[in-house]
């Protein structure tokens, strides 16, 4: 069993400062609006309902309105901690430039640190190959603004 106290194991305070930092240095140079929520194991309800972690990922998309920026640029990053599982939901106003193949191979780059129990160094890192991605595909013109708070969030 998986829980809140074995998210915050993983991610201490320092780590999560660590990561909002990763966030907002990335946004600086692109107009993407990236999120990582955390979540220790799936609830009750959808482990009986069969919900995988793609499908809870989805959920958490909608539920953090993830889905509601302008240009159409968010970008959703979501751990299963109890499955080492990451999974990256874009908006299709950026999911369309970037695709498929390159969002899973930042997963499995973050699940593969994850495993070796470098939970924060595995966002991070991951958290800044999405900014790579975001800088060449919707750069930043301007100043922006900031729709989406870059403080992880636990589940």
């Amino acid at each position: 069993m998986t829980d809140r106290r074995d998210v915050n194991r993983a991610f201490p305070p320092q780590e999560m400062v660590r990561v909002e930092n990763a966030i907002a240095e990335g946004e600086l140079r692109h107009a993407g609006q990236v999120c990582f929520a955390v979540e220790g194991a799936l609830p009750l309800s959808r482990v009986w309902q069969r919900v995988s972690p793609r499908e809870r990922a989805l959920e958490v998309f909608g539920l953090l309105r993830v889905w509601d920026t302008e240009r159409n640029d968010g970008v959703l990053v979501y751990m299963l901690l109890a499955d080492r599982d990451v999974e990256i939901i874009a908006d299709r106003g950026i999911d369309a430039r970037v695709g498929q193949p390159a969002w899973e191979a930042i997963c499995r780059t973050m699940e593969s640190a994850c495993r070796a129990g470098r939970y924060a160094e595995g966002v991070e890192q991951g958290v800044r190959a999405i900014a790579d991605l975001l800088a060449v595909h919707s750069p930043r013109t301007g100043e922006g603004r900031n729709e989406l708070s870059d403080r992880p969030i636990i589940l």
